[in-house]
């Protein structure tokens, strides 16, 4: 079959990004041709895929989306697929990959009741309205059990229409038989000595996932822990005003941002925790590659991910509503106790090894392959 994947932007360390390289692969892998539609590619293509960047220009994102899909649908009318799979909420979708929160309880819960009267909540209440309105046709790809109930809350969308996938860790993500060794070099390339902790906080969106939260509780440590702990991010995004808040806090020396990266791995084995105190987070894809790697993690119920964390015995996730001092408090008993640390550790690799959750992308492609037409 002829397959089309749309999304608004690709670039390698993307969350959505890799699920839906990861699913066109497997997609690929059975015989079926992949195309692909694009605002923004960024990154290597794989080979045998087509890649069209829609030439479509507006001064604001959502007069581009409407643009981008309504060139996208012209392009079928001339070339037509057996399949088209959204990453992003759109019309003409037969598949569509769930990787956003309800977008109409967000507008109806968290915004103000002028919000609703924007050209801005027009767009994207319509969009979001073509997937899931009862009338729609659209499959829809599950990556998170906690946001069913808001679709159907909002759209009374039939229940045979949504499909929940497991998470879908990669397994290069699981810790390998010399992930001691890798530590070690790890840290002697960072410069860490054998007394040191490192946080590691990884994700594209600091304001999302809550780097203001983590630097705030890596300066709420008391002074002898602090001076020894470190703080590295990781993500696609601008790091300026974090990087002014570590100076205001205190804690500049101690903090390092990072641009995405390919050898996230090393990280994960190398570090001492996973720091992730989001603040909205549909899945938290980057909690259970923690725990595979046997890295505890502290992050918020806010995660759909987070009740692994507590499944597996890997570390702690704070309750809502949020209380930054529950965190801090938290975080420092993490640090304080290393024997609890170890057993964290041996739990998570306990899990990893007998827990279901390798297989999104294999799924996916059973059901983007039997989606109705």
């Amino acid at each position: 079959m002829q397959l089309v994947f749309c999304l608004y932007k690709y670039f390698p360390h993307g969350g959505l990004q890799r699920d839906f390289m990861r699913i066109a692969l497997a997609c690929q892998a059975r015989g079926h041709a992949i195309r692909v539609y694009v605002l923004e590619w960024r990154g290597d293509i794989p080979k045998g895929f087509e890649v069209v960047e829609v030439p479509v220009r507006a001064v604001t994102n959502a007069r581009r989306y409407a643009k981008f899909s309504a060139w996208v649908a012209a392009d079928l009318g001339r070339r037509p697929a057996d399949r088209v799979i959204g990453f992003n909420k759109m019309p003409g979708l037969d598949v569509y990959f769930a990787a956003d929160p309800c977008y109409e309880d967000k507008a109806q819960t968290l915004r103000n009741p002028f919000y609703r009267l924007s050209g801005r909540y027009r767009h994207f209440s319509a969009y979001e309205r073509a997937v899931f309105a009862p009338e729609s046709h659209t499959d829809i790809l599950m990556i998170s059990a906690l946001q069913q109930p808001l679709f159907v809350k909002h759209y009374a969308t039939p229940a045979a229409r949504f499909h929940l996938l497991p998470p879908g860790i990669s397994r290069d993500r699981r810790a390998p038989d010399n992930a001691a060794d890798i530590r070690a070099d790890f840290r002697r390339e960072f410069g860490l000595a054998a007394d040191q902790l490192l946080l590691v906080q990884i994700g594209s969106g600091f304001k999302t996932k809550g780097l203001d939260r983590s630097l705030q509780a890596l300066a709420a440590l008391p002074a002898d822990i602090r001076s020894r702990t470190r703080l590295i991010a990781i993500g696609q995004d601008e790091p300026s005003a974090f990087k002014r808040m570590a100076e205001t806090l205190g804690v500049a020396a101690q903090v390092e941002i990072l641009p995405g990266r390919d050898d996230i791995p090393r990280f994960l084995l190398g570090a001492d925790l996973l720091i992730h105190p989001a603040y909205n987070e549909n899945t938290g894809t980057v909690l259970l590659e923690a725990v595979v790697a046997g890295l505890p993690v502290l992050t918020t119920a806010v995660c759909g991910y987070a009740h692994y964390i507590e499944e597996a015995g890997a570390g702690i996730v704070v309750q809502e509503p949020f209380v930054q001092g529950v965190l801090n408090s938290a975080l420092l008993g993490m640090l304080e106790d290393d024997a609890l640390r170890n057993q964290w550790q041996a739990n998570a690799l306990a899990f990893a090894a007998e827990a279901d959750i390798y297989d999104n992308a294999e799924v996916a492609a059973d059901v983007i392959l039997g989606a109705r037409r």
